[in-house]
């Protein structure tokens, strides 16, 4: 799996190691039951903090493509597949859309729950 962090973009370092795990998997060159890269190790290749690479895996847990283990490290999630990954990452971009417009999360989580459910008033 490769790892690219570009110092000069905006997106934090974190959102791009998890950025990294995302497209890997919805390219297919990840699957369920991989384990990634101990968090030191990436660190450590990539010239960034031990804590910001925690940070990015610990963002992909919450988004259940992950899964964090004590003592066996990150391991890419059961639940998590090509689709899941990119749906994922869509998402992500679909909040940065919003954002560059002048829309606020909850504007955004409204639009949601409007096209999720027709008819309905929020």
């Amino acid at each position: 799996m490769l790892f690219r962090i570009d110092p000069q973009s905006s997106l934090s370092l974190s959102d791009q190691v998890a950025a990294s795990v995302r497209r890997a998997l919805a390219d297919g060159a990840a699957a369920p039951g991989e384990r990634l890269p101990a968090a030191r190790d990436l660190a450590r290749s990539l010239d960034i903090n031990l804590h910001t690479v925690l940070r990015g895996y610990q963002k992909l847990r919450d988004e259940g493509l992950v899964e964090l283990r004590r003592g066996r490290g990150a391991v890419i999630s059961d639940r998590a597949g090509p689709g899941r990954g990119r749906l994922v990452q869509r998402v992500h971009d679909l909040a940065a859309e919003a954002r560059a417009i002048g829309l606020s999360d909850d504007e955004l989580l409204t639009l949601i729950r409007t096209t999720l459910n027709p008819g309905t008033s929020s």
